[in-house]
């Protein structure tokens, strides 16, 4: 099953001509999970040819503009075709009243089910055939919001061997056993399971924490993640303005991922406008002090996630 990341925008407080606002689309199979839709968006799922309409689920941060404002084009881009599904919007408290007064104001036309729900606690708020998403609570200048999309345990290891000298016949019984039930055979006899598989093996997990001040409280919310997307808006130098403003420094998210505990790797987004191109790398520098497994996000960026084991 395909699981895959895409770097919709990387930048925060204002567009660049290179770099569009935060926003990352998570494609599951064929399912789409929006994370934050700053302005631009739109361009990168046409440059990046993702279907829009696929998308069922959005999950917002907060309502500040610039992980909002590419939002009510989606909503109308997604008039544009045949949708029977309803479109899921989850954020904090605003969100609903942010997404009613745009279509309210903008008259949109809007041909499908739109659900928004507030998250008023941490806990699972979506979840999926095989998957949930996870909302924990992050400290920034308003209510804040990070997500963990984790997938189920997948069964262990099948060993037809085991089967064969057990005497359970090659067929169906193999895949009732499989899917982790106990078979009876012809002889009376009862074969478990567990006697013909391996340990259980852990799904896979994608996390995204944006506009929060450093707290080591994130680290737990994020431990195991696969691909974490954590930003990393300032320098160390100016870590009192990234203080003052509830921001992180790359150093600091650098420090959630390796305090974590089984990151795999982790993106860096949401940068200051201060940062051109190339001096982009002076974050990258001090967050691979600490977490040497960091990259850069730059939009239209993917990360395929691949099993562990």
């Amino acid at each position: 099953m395909n699981l895959e990341v895409f770097v919709l925008g990387c930048g925060g407080m204002m567009p660049l001509p290179n770099r569009h606002l935060t926003s990352v689309l998570v494609r599951r199979e064929g399912e789409l999970f929006l994370f934050d839709g700053g302005e631009g968006t739109q361009v990168s799922l046409r440059k990046l040819n993702l279907r829009w309409k696929k998308i069922s689920a959005i999950f917002v941060s907060h309502t500040h503009a610039d992980h909002v404002t590419g939002l009510p084009g989606i909503l109308m881009l997604s008039s544009q075709v045949d949708r029977d599904d309803p479109l899921y919007i989850y954020g904090p408290p605003k969100i609903a009243e942010y997404i009613e007064t745009s279509r309210r104001v903008l008259d949109m036309y809007i041909n499908y089910e739109i659900v928004v729900k507030e998250i008023t606690e941490p806990g699972v708020v979506h979840s999926g055939d095989g998957f949930k998403v996870r909302a924990f609570p992050l400290r920034h200048t308003k209510t804040c919001v990070g997500y963990a999309l984790e997938e189920d345990p997948r069964p262990g290891e099948f060993f037809p061997t085991k089967a064969a000298d057990l005497g359970v016949p090659r067929g169906p019984l193999w895949s009732v056993l499989q899917a982790g039930n106990p078979v009876t055979l012809d002889d009376g006899r009862r074969v478990e399971s567990r006697e013909v598989m391996g340990p259980e093996r852990s799904g896979r997990k994608f996390s995204f924490v944006t506009d929060s001040l450093y707290s080591p409280e994130i680290s737990k919310e994020v431990a195991d993640s696969d691909l974490l997307i954590c930003e990393g808006m300032f320098e160390r130098e100016l870590l009192e303005s990234a203080v003052e403003k509830k921001h992180m420094t790359a150093e600091q998210a650098a420090m959630v991922a390796r305090d974590a505990g089984g990151v795999k790797k982790l993106g860096l987004i949401h940068y200051s406008p201060r940062y051109t191109e190339s001096n982009l790398k002076g974050l990258l520098k001090e967050a691979q002090e600490v977490f040497p497994d960091t990259v850069l996000t730059k939009d239209r960026m993917v990360f395929p996630i691949q099993y562990q084991d």
